[in-house]
């Protein structure tokens, strides 16, 4: 099976896009990331993972000791997700984002998870003739090498 046949419809996200409308399609669609595209040709920019967007939301003294989280009040912790309001997806985009997993629409299921294994990305960009036609999930790239 080919990237293409693998390929799902997915919502995607422009860079200058409200960063408050991309959590909200993460957490709506329990979606493992976005695809992050380049205005104005929508070509495939990043990746942004659900999980460094939870990471945003945890301020870095609580990363550093995780102990204080319990030290927060509950109206506190309430509010932790409006420090994204009036934010553009472009500033959630880390600027030493890692490499971009893209694949060639006629790449085998093989090609496909070694992109992703490698770059430990659990979405790839699927592109045929530099258009992103689908994005394949670790989820549904298990789901075909299973064979269901």
């Amino acid at each position: 099976m080919h990237a293409r046949e693998m390929a799902e419809d997915f919502p995607v996200i422009g860079l200058d896009s409200d960063a408050w409308e991309a959590v909200t399609l993460l957490a709506e669609h329990r979606l493992p990331g976005l695809v992050v595209t380049e205005p104005p040709d929508g070509r495939p920019h990043s990746i942004l993972p659900a999980s460094q967007v939870v990471r945003m939301l945890v301020p870095s003294y609580v990363q550093d000791d995780p102990s204080l989280a319990g030290v927060l009040s509950e109206s506190m912790a309430d509010r932790v997700a409006d420090k994204l309001r009036g934010k553009t997806v472009r500033s959630l985009v880390r600027d030493d984002r890692p490499e971009l997993a893209v694949v060639n629409h006629d790449d085998t299921i093989v090609e496909v998870a070694a992109v992703m294994a490698r770059l430990q990305c659990p979405l790839a960009a699927v592109l045929e003739n530099e258009v992103l036609v689908g994005v394949i999930t670790a989820s549904r790239l298990l789901q075909v090498a299973l064979g269901r």
